[in-house]
This record gives structure tokens, C-alpha cells and sequence, in this order.
């Protein structure tokens, strides 16, 4: 089993980036608003949630642990991830409202965010028992390393299922204005690195961060993969590094992108035996060039649609 772990919130998409399309069961298609401003409709999201969703997608066995409000948008969030496969036993429920993050897409296709986080459910997580014996791999992520309280029940966990084995994914997906001190979040990620198994993260990320990947490396990590946009992928172990191009897609926006290579990369260890400590650090060049591969395909069909909607299994084996 691979448990994903974090926040599962709200994404209010531009209409216009959508060509007016109908949200997923949340609300019917929309006109823009009066005054020029796009209409917002609503998308289910967050880097774990989508990790989780697309982990289900692609036929892994995943869980999903989170605190998740009891309004609306909470239980929507769980009815699909129950849809896809995604077991939801580890969710704690809470009736504080659901986080909100409004996207603002780019001419490119690339999304930012601003949330609307003060006094939500997913806040207040509480270090869950222990998981399942099942567990095999855990991936973190994104606004829940960053809110408290929440973010300091999420780091014990990360430590705990390290220390007794777990193989642990480490995704920052920084978000710059949760942040309000870069500093002492820096340090605090540098202090994550010892537990840490596997390390993914954009090259703005690690430019934001100030530090050298292979550095980072060094501090505990059996592997680093970079996502470089249209530049591709690459993997970083201490023995050496691989990279693929990305595949060639018509970007609609990257919405659920790096989330959607997350859950690839998790998926394809995982049918590689490496999802146990140090089994990233023994793959192969060629072994890792298969993952990155994988990942890179799988990306780019989330990028080719509208919001957060990763592959099926079935949508990978199609293409050529």
C-alpha cells in the first residue's frame, strides 16, 4: 500500500480555462461574470489529494490520510477518491470548512494559486496511530507541511514511518505566499532531508529553496527527480543521473501535473521491487530512465485537459 498524506481542498479554476465546461458534480457550466472577471468553478484538488487520485487511477493499492471537512466539498473530495480505488479509512473528519485555492492560469497554461486557508478542516490533522502493516510507501507534500498545526503532526509522521522503515516521498510544491518565513522554512526543509527517501520537486522549487540538489543528496535522500516543464525529467542518485524529454502535448494548463508525476514515479517503483529503504539508490540507469518515462507520459495527459485529471492505466497502455 502506498499512503498519501495531506490536504485535500477546493481548486476555483478560471471558467474561461475550461471552455465553460461543467465541474465535476460541484456546480453546471458558467458565463462570466459581469464586469470581465471569469466565472470560478470548482475543481477537487490538492497535491495529495491528486497524488492519491492518480495513485488509484493507475491500478496502485492507495490510501489517502488527511483531515477532511464534513461540508459539501468534503465529501466530494472522498466520494472520489472512493470512486478511483482510494481507501479512506485514515481520513479524519472535522466540520471547519474546506480550504480554498483560486487558480489564475498563464498564457502558457501554467497555474498559480491563492489560498483561502484561515480556520479549515485540514488545519487541525492530528498524528494518526499506526498505519497499516501494508504500508509500504508514504508521500507528503505541498500546504500541509506549512499550515499549523497541522504541518507539525504531518513532520512526525514523516519521521516515525522513516524510522521504522516506510519508504518516504517528499514533495515540497512550494507555495510561496503560505510562506511567512522562507528562512526558517528553508531550515526546516533541510531538517526533513535525513528522513527522507525519495525527493521530488520542480527546478523553481529547488532554485526557491537555495540549495544544490546533489548537496541535498548527501543529507539522506536516495534520489532526487527534477521536473524541468517542457524540458523533461531527471533522476539524481549518488551513482549518477538520467533524464528523459517530455512528451510532446498540446498544454491545456499544468494543473495536477506534478502531482500526476508523483503518483507515476511512486507506481513505477513500486513494479520495479524499489519501494523499500535504499531501493531507489539500486535502480539502474536504464531502470530509471523506465520510471521517468512513465511519469513523463503520464504528465502530460493531465497537462493535455482542463484541471487536475490524471490518467487511467488504461490511458497509458493507448498511447504509442
Amino acid at each position: 500500500m502506498i499512503v498519501v498524506a495531506g490536504e485535500a481542498l477546493i481548486d476555483l479554476v478560471p471558467s474561461a480555462a475550461e471552455g465553460l465546461a461543467s465541474a465535476e458534480g460541484l456546480a453546471p457550466a458558467a458565463q462570466p461574470a459581469p464586469g470581465g472577471l471569469p466565472a470560478l468553478l470548482p475543481r477537487l484538488g490538492g497535491g495529495p489529494f491528486n497524488t492519491a487520485l492518480a495513485l488509484g487511477r493507475l491500478g496502485a493499492r492507495a490510501a489517502f490520510c488527511s483531515r477532511v471537512s464534513s461540508d459539501r466539498f468534503g465529501t466530494e473530495l472522498l466520494r472520489a477518491l472512493r470512486a478511483d480505488g482510494v481507501d479512506t479509512a485514515l481520513v479524519q473528519r472535522g466540520p471547519e470548512p474546506t480550504t480554498l485555492a483560486v487558480a489564475e492560469i498563464g498564457a502558457d497554461g501554467s497555474a498559480g494559486y491563492r489560498f483561502y486557508a484561515e480556520g479549515t478542516a485540514d488545519r487541525l490533522f492530528a498524528l494518526p496511530g499506526p498505519l497499516p502493516a501494508e504500508t509500504r510507501a508514504l508521500s507528503l507534500g505541498t500546504c500541509s507541511l506549512v499550515l499549523e498545526p497541522g504541518a507539525s503532526a504531518y513532520e512526525a509522521l514523516l519521521r516515525r514511518e522513516a524510522a521504522r522503515g516506510v519508504l518516504t516521498a517528499l514533495d515540497p510544491n512550494v507555495r510561496a505566499d503560505l510562506i511567512p518565513d522562507a528562512e526558517a522554512y528553508r531550515a526546516r526543509f533541510r531538517a526533513w532531508l535525513p528522513s527522507v527517501g525519495l525527493l521530488k520537486m520542480s527546478v523553481e522549487d529547488a532554485e526557491w529553496l537555495g540549495g544544490d540538489p546533489r548537496a541535498w543528496l548527501a543529507a539522506g535522500p536516495d534520489a532526487v527527480v527534477l521536473t524541468r516543464g517542457g524540458e523533461g525529467l531527471t533522476a539524481l542518485t549518488r551513482d549518477g543521473e538520467w533524464s528523459v524529454p517530455a512528451e510532446p502535448v498540446e498544454v491545456v494548463d499544468t494543473i495536477g501535473a506534478g502531482d500526476t508525476v508523483n503518483a507515476a514515479l511512486l507506481h513505477r517503483l513500486a513494479a520495479h521491487g524499489a519501494l523499500v529503504p535504499a531501493g531507489p539508490r539500486r535502480l539502474t540507469g536504464e531502470e530509471w530512465r523506465d520510471v521517468l518515462a512513465y511519469a513523463s507520459r503520464a504528465a502530460a495527459l493531465t497537462c493535455s485537459r482542463a484541471g487536475a485529471r490524471p490518467p487511467y492505466a488504461g490511458e497509458l497502455a493507448e498511447r504509442p
